[in-house]
């Protein structure tokens, strides 16, 4: 039975002009040396500078021979916006301002981001693929791999650089093998894209 594996990342730490720092560099290499092992096919990252440069990084610690390419399903975008019945009340004010036809364009986008990449191979070998993407389409994917409700891909956070592997087989449900796993990376690099707390 072919698989897709899709190993999922959020970018490295970036600054507020949105290009990766010192640090972001580090982990997605950190992240590349932790994938080397592993028959990737096929690098995708979203269109934003932060997600190409951290695929660009990571690429060389893979084999050479897996393409690197933007996937426009990939950026970073609010997947579903919740009505204000199912909207937390810690939420409220982060979706003041959506209108109708913004809610509606990255739920378009929500919805070819599964389509493309949350389905089995079309042949029989099995295929894995990097994603380097955003904190929410993340949430979308994880969202969508347990079934739940859209709504409940609020509070689903990804630390820049962590891992999370998804992989979907034909006529079964989607397996989530690990979400948001930073055992690749130093202490000092972990957490970042949180804000500042306490953290074990």
């Amino acid at each position: 039975m072919a698989t897709r594996y899709l190993y999922i990342a959020r970018h490295g730490d970036a600054d507020a002009f949105g290009n990766l720092t010192d640090i972001g560099r580090e982990q997605a290499r950190s992240l590349g040396k932790r994938l080397a092992h592993l028959p990737i096919d096929a690098v995708w990252h979203s269109p934003l500078s932060r997600a190409a440069d951290s695929a660009r990084e990571l690429n060389i610690f893979l084999s050479g021979s897996a393409p690197v390419g933007d996937a426009a399903e990939l950026i970073d975008h609010v997947p579903y916006v919740p009505s204000v019945e199912e909207t937390p009340p810690s939420w409220v004010p982060f979706f003041d301002g959506y209108d109708a036809k913004e809610a509606a364009a990255g739920h378009e986008i929500a919805n070819s981001l599964t389509a493309r990449f949350a389905v089995p191979p079309d042949g029989d070998d099995n295929v894995h693929e990097v994603l380097i993407t955003h904190a929410y389409p993340i949430a979308w994917l994880i969202r969508h791999a347990l079934g739940s409700p859209a709504v409940r891909w609020l509070g689903l956070d990804s630390a820049n650089a962590a891992l999370t592997v998804i992989e979907n087989r034909p006529e079964l449900p989607p397996s989530v093998v690990m979400f948001n796993d930073m055992s690749h990376l130093r202490p000092d690099l972990r957490w970042t894209g949180f804000p500042k707390a306490l953290r074990a």
